[in-house]
């Protein structure tokens, strides 16, 4: 069950428990490393201490999270329990419709054999 703790909790510790980063190694690299932001000022320390309503900005992956805190946690609880932790800010990403892979969304590169077909009636003025 999740429980709500004092007013303020380690930053590193937060994003851990929120499930952002794998281990407490991980969250408290990203927070020395002066890569993470919280209310947009520069963290060089994991020590910093966060409280609900604060907005975390940091690299993950090759896109830029933007996090607010709702609550501070008080284990590192399952995924149902993490989600509950925070508001996700960012806008939602496009998905490609087509879910084979190797197929491409945004239609770069050479077209398929039905696509040339097609380009060439195009081209030709048959229907």
């Amino acid at each position: 069950m999740l429980k709500i703790t004092g007013n303020s909790l380690r930053v590193d510790k937060w994003l851990w428990q929120a499930r952002f980063f794998k281990s407490r190694t991980l969250a408290t690299k990203i927070a020395a490393s002066g890569r993470l932001r919280v209310n947009r000022k520069i963290i060089t320390k994991p020590r910093t201490n966060i409280k609900p309503g604060d907005i975390l900005t940091f690299p993950k992956g090759s896109q830029i999270r933007v996090i607010e805190v709702l609550m501070l946690g008080v284990r590192r609880g399952p995924a149902s329990e993490a989600i509950l932790l925070y508001k996700d800010l960012n806008p939602p990403e496009k998905v490609c419709p087509s879910k084979i892979p190797g197929k491409q969304c945004n239609k770069t590169g050479r077209p398929t054999k039905s696509e040339r077909r097609l380009l060439d009636r195009l081209r030709k003025g048959t229907g």
